[in-house]
C-alpha cells in the first residue's frame, strides 16, 4: 500500500500527534487537508516535546516532503512563528509547500470570531478564536482569498483592502467595537505574501504525482469525527470535514486512492468545550482521568472533559470513515484503576441505542449503559511488545475489536516513540 489517512474517531486530542510521527518517520509526504491552527499535534522524540498546530508532523522526518492542502484555512502569522520554533531546534523546514488553493485567515477573521462568541453567551460553541469558522464562513461565501491571490501584489493588496473595509463595517456596525487598522493589516499581509512565494504551488498535483510514483503518502488528520461539521455533535463542531472524505476533498485527490484508514482512539473519551458527552465523569474518575493523562490543550491549555471510552462513538467512527484499523493510545493512562467501564449503549428513556444519533436532545438525555471489564492495576509503560502487556489490557483491547468489527493495529502505552507495539505491517521501510 503507498496511502494511509489518518482520522480522530472522538471529539479530537486523541492522541493523533504520536501515531502520525510514528507513521510520518516511514512516508516520503505528509499531507494536511482541513482545519487550521486550531488543532495541535503533540509529538514527544528523546523527551523533546514538540507542539504541531499547522505544520504537518512529518516536518520532523528531514527526508519527507510535507503539505499544506487546500482544504486547510492557512494563518499566515501563526505559520510564521511555528516555522521560527522549528527552525530554532534545528528543525529543516525547507520541504514544505503549500496550496495555492488554500484560504488565508486575516485578523478580522479572528476578532469576529471571538464577537461572535461573546454575543452568543451561554450557548456559545467554544471555539479557539483562532478565526478558523469565520475564514471558512468567508470560503463558503465566496468571497475568502486563497493562497494564488498572495502571487500577485497588487491583485492581493486589492481583494484585502476590499475585504478589510467590508469586516471593518461589521465590527463597528453589528457589534459596535473599534475598526482594525487597515493599513497596518495591509502592510505586514502584503509582507506575508511575499515570504509565503516559494512555499505556495498545487500541491494537488504534487500528492498526485507522489501517490502515481508509488512514494508512501500519509494524509495527517486534525480534530475528531465527532466534530466534522455535518456528522459531528452540531453545532458543537469545528468548520471542516475532519472524517476520511475530508483529505479528497481537502487535498485534491480521488478517494480511491486512500489504501487504508487508520482511526485514531484513546483508551477513554475526552472533550474540549460545549456540548453533551454521554460518558462524561465529572467527579473524581474523571479528575483521576485528567491528571493521569495530562488532558490540558496543547493550543488553548483548557482542562479537557474526561469520562470512559465511549464505544457507540467509535463504532460511528468506523462506519463512517470506513476504518481499516484502530491505533489505540494511552492506553497506560488506565494503568490505576482496578475496573474500568465502557460505554456499549444509550439509555435514552428506556430505549438502548446502540447507533449515534443525531439529537443533542437525544444524546443529552441518555445514559450511559456500561460493561464493566477488569483492570490490570499495574503499570505497562515499560512494555515494549503485545505479548508484554498483562492479560486485562489484552481483554480490553479484544473487546474494542469485537464490539467495532476493526482490527486493533497499533496500541501506544506512553508519549515516546519507542513505546509503541505495532501489530500489523504499516509503511514498512
Amino acid at each position: 500500500m503507498s496511502t494511509i489517512a489518518v482520522v480522530g474517531t472522538q471529539w479530537g486530542d486523541e492522541g493523533k500527534g504520536k501515531a502520525i510521527d510514528y507513521l510520518a518517520t516511514r512516508a516520503d509526504v505528509v499531507v494536511r487537508a482541513q482545519g487550521g491552527n486550531n488543532a495541535d499535534h503533540s509529538v514527544v522524540i528523546d523527551g523533546k516535546k514538540y507542539a504541531l498546530h499547522l505544520i504537518p508532523s512529518g516536518i520532523l522526518n528531514p527526508t519527507a516532503v510535507n503539505v499544506i492542502g487546500n482544504g486547510v484555512v492557512f494563518d499566515p502569522a501563526g505559520f510564521f512563528e511555528e516555522l521560527a520554533d522549528l527552525e530554532k531546534d534545528g528543525i529543516d523546514t525547507k520541504n514544505l509547500f503549500i496550496s495555492d488553493r488554500v484560504h488565508i485567515v486575516f485578523p478580522y477573521h479572528k476578532v469576529l470570531d471571538g464577537l461572535t462568541e461573546k454575543a452568543k453567551g451561554s450557548s456559545k460553541v467554544g471555539t479557539t478564536n483562532k478565526g478558523i469558522g469565520p475564514c471558512y464562513m468567508d470560503k463558503m461565501a465566496r468571497v475568502g482569498l486563497r493562497g494564488c491571490d498572495m502571487l500577485d501584489d497588487e491583485l492581493f493588496r486589492s481583494k484585502l483592502s476590499a475585504q478589510i473595509d467590508i469586516k471593518n463595517d461589521m465590527i463597528v456596525k453589528l457589534y459596535g467595537e473599534e475598526p482594525l487598522n487597515k493599513e497596518e493589516i495591509l502592510e505586514t499581509y502584503c509582507d506575508y505574501a511575499k515570504r509565503l512565494k516559494p512555499y505556495i504551488t498545487d500541491t494537488s498535483v504534487l500528492v498526485y504525482n507522489a501517490i502515481r510514483e508509488g512514494k508512501k503518502v500519509l494524509f495527517e488528520g486534525a480534530q475528531g469525527t465527532m466534530l466534522d461539521i455535518d456528522l459531528g455533535t452540531y453545532p458543537y463542531v469545528t468548520s471542516s470535514h475532519p472524517v476520511s472524505g475530508g483529505f479528497s476533498t481537502g487535498a485534491g485527490i480521488s478517494p480511491r486512492l486512500l489504501d487504508e484508514v487508520i482511526g485514531i482512539v484513546k483508551a477513554y473519551t475526552t472533550r474540549v468545550g460545549a456540548g453533551p458527552f454521554v460518558s462524561e465523569e465529572d467527579n473524581e474518575i474523571g479528575d483521576k482521568i485528567r491528571e493521569i493523562g495530562h488532558e490540558y490543550g496543547v493550543t488553548t491549555g483548557r482542562p479537557r472533559r474526561c469520562g470512559w471510552l465511549d464505544l457507540v462513538v467509535i463504532r460511528y467512527a468506523a462506519r463512517v470513515n470506513g476504518l481499516t484499523g484502530i491505533s489505540l493510545m494511552l492506553l497506560d493512562v488506565l494503568d490505576q484503576f482496578e475496573t474500568i467501564n465502557v460505554c456499549v449503549g444509550y439509555d435514552y428513556n428506556g430505549q438502548v441505542l446502540t447507533d449515534f444519533p443525531a439529537s443533542l436532545d437525544v444524546i443529552g438525555q441518555s445514559k450511559p449503559v456500561y460493561k464493566e471489564l477488569k483492570g490490570w492495576n499495574t503499570p505497562i509503560t515499560g512494555c515494549r511488545n503485545y505479548d508484554d502487556l498483562p492479560q486485562e489490557a489484552k481483554e480490553y483491547i479484544a473487546f474494542i475489536e469485537e464490539f467495532t468489527g476493526v482490527p486493533v493495529k497499533i496500541v501506544s502505552v506512553g508519549p515516546d516513540r519507542d513505546q509503541t507495539m505495532v501489530r500489523a505491517a504499516l509503511f514498512e521501510k
